[in-house]
């Protein structure tokens, strides 16, 4: 995921940033001064105008699980789909680049080189000094981290004289200060060369004894860093934002302002938060470091099957390898107590129907999921829109087809879309209750278990999606 830092070509400069960034808002309304007495300027144009004449959107961003990053079919991340839809919104290509040091990002919005600061920003009194923040779409908390098996402390004053390490530039930064205020003896170190999901790594390796990262980035890399444990919140709930230039000309944030409302009225923001941490409400300690474990001892010898067998299949091999996981944790023996077996776990009629004569070889195992997934996904009504449909096409393979479609003629029953998966998987577990059992056609169904089924495939193919990405030296352009 490292490369070189993009930047926007110098000869791109956005037409309202002042010569000398030192003067803030001061050029910008003394040129506006000037023009009236003079009466020889053009008019001016309000900058959302300026962006849609350009037909860009320039966004700063950090490479970051819980922001932006280039995954199997290209970019993805929370703040790459909000600011894609905002450019759609406002008619231009986005173009998104990243600046991985929090130091430098606010800084692009400052000096005129990005229009936002789209990077999982924390609304702080200091940074609410420095730029304009846009409507919050999550809410967080500061955190102190530790590493499990060391003692955890309880308060502050266990922190003294410990080596604490925290992001340079951060909004971590600005709560330790304002709690040194009270605290004089708590002293931490700025890593300007390390970013948030580095220090946890240290941090769980036992190099440093602690840091401090939002609520979000900690339930997002557990996953990565299982060892790592909250010791205690050290802030209130916090919103996180866009970040705008300040000035006069307000006219960019009040679109977005627009945009935002908007995605919350219609419930498309709620699904985006949904496809990005939807997954993060259950954590297994010992079933995440025993993957992580797995992907270095049993996946090299099967990555290559995956990969042949899902590009056949036109299916991402991550995702392939992430269903074999749960199925078998890659284990070409296994077998379950009803019967099914090998790394994909087929029963004995599925593996007949797909021509597989035995279960238990790697490869004829791996090549008969990839087929009888893509049957599965190719099912799924086609006005189900990605990534919701892969999830129901998850869930169909636990559960059964069947099921699925009783599912989602209940979600239609109470009022809900079953085109979506979040209101899908909510109806899931109704199965269960003969109340709405009753109702569709196919019955009792344990429900919960395809919930669970799809919530672990979506870890595991988000850790081999993060591990496995690269990112180019170029900004990510998205057009209509």
């Amino acid at each position: 995921m490292r490369g070189a830092i993009p930047r926007p070509p110098a000869t791109r400069l956005l037409t309202h940033r002042p010569a000398d960034t030192n003067q803030g808002t001061l050029r910008p309304l003394s040129t506006i001064g000037l023009c009236l007495l003079l009466g020889t300027c053009s008019p001016y144009v309000p900058l959302v105008d300026q962006v849609r004449e350009e037909g860009v959107l320039r966004v700063v961003t950090r490479n970051s699980p819980t922001a932006y990053y280039v995954g199997p079919d290209g970019p993805v991340g929370p703040e790459y789909d909000l600011a894609r839809g905002f450019a759609e919104s406002l008619g231009v290509r986005l173009e998104m680049y990243v600046q991985d040091n929090f130091s430098r990002i606010l800084p692009e919005v400052t000096n005129g080189r990005a229009h936002i600061a789209a990077a999982g920003l924390t609304a702080t009194p200091a940074r609410e000094a420095a730029v304009d923040f846009g409507p919050e779409y999550r809410r967080v908390t500061h955190q102190l981290i530790y590493r499990n098996g060391s003692r955890r402390p309880r308060d502050l004053a266990a922190l003294y004289g410990q080596r604490i390490e925290v992001v340079a530039g951060s909004g971590y930064v600005d709560t330790l200060e304002r709690l040194r205020l009270a605290n004089p003896e708590l002293t931490w170190l700025e890593n300007p060369a390390a970013d948030a999901q580095e220090l946890l790594g240290n941090v769980s390796a036992g190099t440093v004894d602690y840091t401090v990262v939002d609520s979000t980035t900690y339930l997002v890399n557990r996953y990565f860093h299982p060892d790592i444990r909250v010791a205690f919140d050290i802030s209130e709930s916090r919103p996180v934002a866009w970040a705008f230039r300040v000035g006069l000309d307000q006219s960019l944030l009040a679109a977005a302002r627009k945009y935002f409302a908007q995605l919350e009225a219609s419930g498309r923001l709620a699904e985006v938060m949904d496809r990005y941490y939807g997954h993060t409400d259950r954590f297994d300690y010992v079933g995440t470091r025993t993957f992580l474990r797995h992907i270095d001892t049993r996946l090299p010898r099967y990555r290559q099957l995956f990969e042949e067998a899902a590009a056949e299949a036109d299916i991402d091999w991550r995702l392939l390898a992430a269903v074999s996981y749960q199925e078998s944790h890659w284990n070409p023996g296994a077998v379950s107590e009803t019967g099914v077996r090998g790394l994909m776990m087929l029963t004995t009629n599925t593996a007949r129907s797909l021509g597989i004569a035995d279960r238990e070889d790697p490869e004829q195992s791996i090549r008969g999921g990839a087929a009888y997934l893509r049957r599965v996904m190719d099912s799924i009504d086609p006005e189900t829109v990605e990534p919701d449909r892969t999830w129901m096409a998850l869930a169909a393979y636990n559960v059964g087809a069947a099921h699925l479609t009783d599912a989602r003629e209940i979600a239609a029953i109470r009022g809900l879309d079953p085109l979506r998966w979040p209101h899908v998987r909510d109806c899931l577990p109704l199965l269960t209750q003969e109340k709405w059992y009753r109702q569709v056609k196919s019955g009792y169904a344990r429900g919960w278990e395809p919930v669970r089924y799809v919530s672990n495939v979506r870890r595991y193919f988000e850790v081999l999606a993060w591990i496995t990405a690269e990112t180019g030296d170029q900004p990510i352009t998205a057009g209509l």
